[in-house]
């Protein structure tokens, strides 16, 4: 008997995504629910009732969607999900908290393709800063770059305090090492351009936290990819639909939110077909993400 495919989406917000509801019933779901105001605490019982209610064959036709905005919380919920399980009554989690985990994925994954297009190198041994560092698109690029062997910077724009935090939870959790720079001036945030072959903007929509001219002082950059489609542009001149795109009087190539949103688009919709195709219960956060964006990146 085939069963219908339920999607159970917790969010700690008071709403639920519009965009993930609508990327869930596309992918294929035939039912998603929105929990609201969802606590770590409150996880192990949604879940438990989730897995009690049907029977172990149909685990791969259930499944739990983890929302909100903070980055650390949607893990915690997914090992609190995690740890609810009780084989063989298992369900498919997946966690993509303000479509960051897709995001990040996503712009690692263009960033690694013109990487190897433009410049026949990957991530490893490469300095990577990332501006909008206190974020959770931002936190994630951290883990997935640093994780590939490269050299990471998160530059706070407010001083060091909150991305030294930031720091010490990814080298906690990851046990992965990322630096910090002050990036409180213009001057200090030069210094930092000066180092970097590969910059990531994922600061708040509509700021712009680098200029055209400090780009072109970039003696060493060979990338600059930026999530922000809201005017302006968080490094000025990149265009929203850049896809590898020269940069004016720099040997360095641009990535948009456009061609980067693309892939995320695809990655968040294909990660939800895997779930309800799989064969068995899945678990899936911003690293199994990149996995498959690698695939979807061109």
């Amino acid at each position: 008997m085939s069963r219908k495919t339920i999607l159970h989406m917790l969010t700690p917000l008071r709403q639920m995504s519009p965009f993930d509801v609508n990327m869930a019933l596309d992918a294929g779901y035939d039912a998603t629910i929105p929990y609201t105001g969802v606590e770590l605490s409150d996880v192990g019982n949604l879940v438990q009732d989730a897995i009690f209610s049907r029977p172990p064959d149909a685990g791969v036709a259930t499944g739990i969607f983890i929302a909100g905005k903070d980055a650390l919380l949607a893990l915690d919920m997914v090992e609190a999900a995690r740890s609810a399980m009780v084989p063989p009554f298992e369900i498919s989690v997946f966690a993509d908290p303000a479509g960051s985990f897709t995001t990040a994925a996503a712009m690692v994954a263009k960033v690694e393709k013109a990487l190897a297009k433009h410049h026949g190198r990957d991530l490893r041994d490469t300095n990577i800063a990332i501006f909008g560092a206190t974020g959770v698109v931002g936190y994630c690029t951290a883990v997935i770059t640093a994780e590939h062997g490269a050299n990471v910077t998160l530059v706070g724009h407010d001083g060091v305090e909150r991305v030294n935090s930031i720091a010490a939870t990814i080298k906690q959790r990851f046990n992965v090492t990322v630096e910090t720079a002050d990036g409180s001036t213009e001057e200090n945030k030069q210094k930092v351009l000066a180092q970097a072959q590969v910059v990531l903007a994922a600061a708040k929509a509509g700021v712009q936290v680098i200029s055209a001219a400090q780009l072109g002082e970039a003696g060493k950059l060979l990338v600059a990819a930026d999530v922000n489609a809201v005017p302006p542009a968080g490094i000025e001149g990149v265009k929203v639909n850049a896809n590898g795109d020269p940069i004016d009087a720099t040997r360095a190539v641009a990535l948009g939110p456009l061609s980067i949103g693309n892939v995320k688009y695809k990655t968040q919709a294909g990660l939800f077909q895997q779930m309800i195709q799989a064969t068995k219960p899945v678990i899936f956060d911003f690293r199994d993400a990149f996995t498959l964006a690698r695939d979807l990146a061109k």
